[in-house]
């Protein structure tokens, strides 16, 4: 497949990182020779000089021929401009990054698809979007909905109490007579293997499992993992920046009490004058002694959101020392996912891979219609739509040939969650979520298309 990237930045990088190792044709276009020269040194890419708005440039992109365009420069009007030039060229596919929340709020009334603009993607958005998530579903450390939450992904490392620990995974589901979650994928503590478990697999203390529930599956899987699950009510933001000002106005509309810590004084008071609702301090959130006079032992949640990850991390750190309930930190190091969620932070985001999650279901085969990597795992959950075409609707799951690295995770039929057993049948019109190791991903894409 051959895509072309506009913007060798941190996102633009990421992408051509995760992207070149899918052994995809990569063209990366930047104006900044630094970084063009930094890509061309450590991927296996095309790079060119030049600005993205230009004709001549994309031409000699050879943008006529790129089936995926996708502009993601720092700034919002290059990447739309850019977008409308790569599709009237001959792109097959554009998608833009965008920060300006108004445009996906208004995307069908305005109709970017008219004007050459397949998708619309804003990292802040998606990032603010995660936070709010982790708080409704605050017991575990990743999570993921499919299609307005008919089914949702759920990750949590086991502890010694949990029920759970010392039984296979056919044990664990009999304890319910209806079935609203299933194991995806778990990786044993202190390794970086990921297994797709099977009906036999046992889970062990420390294991980071990841499931799949529909409607009722959380509630069941806190009891089974011993946790007590409490509402979130008081939540603490660092860092006034666009996450933190997005994340601080969504949470203050679901009721929330919202405290927001923003070190820069003018950028303080443009929050407190655009969130009434929540309370506004101007600080240095890595100032403990003030930590301690804003009450932090009495917040439910604590997110770090400035522009430093080892800000984020340590100021994390203190709140979790301080007994709050639930840590997250933005980090833009992925090299710090595995050490800090050793040392004891809740989660982790990363704007980059939110990006490229969603980017990356346009560079799967058959009807995609969401993905998403597992965090700090070697897995990626696809949902497919079921076609006439797709050959997954002849048998019984059980008597399909699937992959043992991968596994049918959930199945959405009129709009409802299930979890599929062995002897159900998928049928035309299903959406259908697979979690799957990377080799096994050509296997899986066949039965869709």
């Amino acid at each position: 497949m051959k895509i072309i990237i506009a913007g060798a930045g941190e996102v633009g990088f990421h992408l051509a990182k995760l992207l070149s190792y899918e052994s995809q044709e990569i063209t990366l276009i930047d104006t900044d020779k630094n970084s063009l020269a930094y890509a061309s040194d450590h991927l296996d890419i095309r790079v060119i000089k030049g600005d993205v708005t230009s004709i001549s440039i994309l031409k000699d992109a050879r943008i006529n021929t790129a089936e995926l365009f996708i502009a993601v420069t720092s700034s919002e009007t290059t990447n739309i401009t850019a977008c409308v030039l790569a599709k009237q060229l001959g792109a097959k596919q554009t998608i833009a990054r965008i920060s300006n929340s108004e445009f996906l709020d208004q995307k069908e009334e305005v109709g970017f698809t008219k004007f050459g603009i397949d998708e619309l993607i804003s990292p802040e958005t998606l990032a603010a979007s995660e936070i709010g998530l982790l708080l409704n579903q605050y017991g575990f450390n990743d999570t993921y909905e499919f299609e307005e939450g008919a089914l949702t992904m759920l990750s949590l490392r086991l502890s010694r109490t949990a029920s759970i620990v010392g039984k296979t995974v056919k044990e664990a589901a009999q304890a319910f007579p209806e079935l609203h979650f299933v194991p995806i994928a778990i990786q044993r503590y202190a390794t970086q293997y990921t297994i797709i478990p099977r009906g036999d697999s046992i889970f062990k203390e420390g294991d980071k499992v990841v499931f799949m529930t529909s409607k009722g599956g959380d509630e069941e899987l806190f009891e089974l993992s011993g946790k007590v699950k409490t509402a979130l009510k008081n939540i603490m933001i660092l860092g006034g920046s666009k996450i933190g000002y997005k994340t601080a106005r969504e949470l203050c509309q679901s009721k929330f009490k919202v405290k927001l810590i923003e070190n820069n004084k003018e950028k303080a008071f443009e929050c407190a004058d655009d969130l009434p609702n929540a309370l506004v301090i101007n600080g240095d959130g890595r100032n403990v002694e003030l930590l301690e006079e804003e009450n932090i032992s009495d917040m439910d949640a604590f997110i770090s959101v400035t522009g430093n990850s080892e800000t984020n991390i340590m100021s994390c750190l203190v709140a979790k020392s301080k007994g709050v309930k639930k840590t997250i930190a933005l980090v833009e190091n992925m090299d710090y996912y595995q050490l800090s969620q050793s040392i004891g932070i809740d989660t982790l985001i990363n704007k980059k891979l939110l990006a490229a999650n969603n980017i990356f279901r346009y560079i799967r085969r058959g009807e995609v219609l969401a993905m998403t990597k597992l965090s700090n795992m070697n897995a990626e959950l696809l949902e497919f739509e079921v076609t006439s075409k797709s050959k997954i609707t002849h048998k019984k799951i059980k008597d399909l040939d699937f992959p043992k690295s991968a596994i049918i995770a959930g199945v959405i039929r009129d709009e409802v969650g299930l979890i599929p057993l062995g002897d159900f049948q998928i049928e035309v019109g299903d959406k259908v979520v697979v979690c799957s190791l990377p080799r096994s991903i050509n296997q899986v894409e066949r039965f869709f298309f």
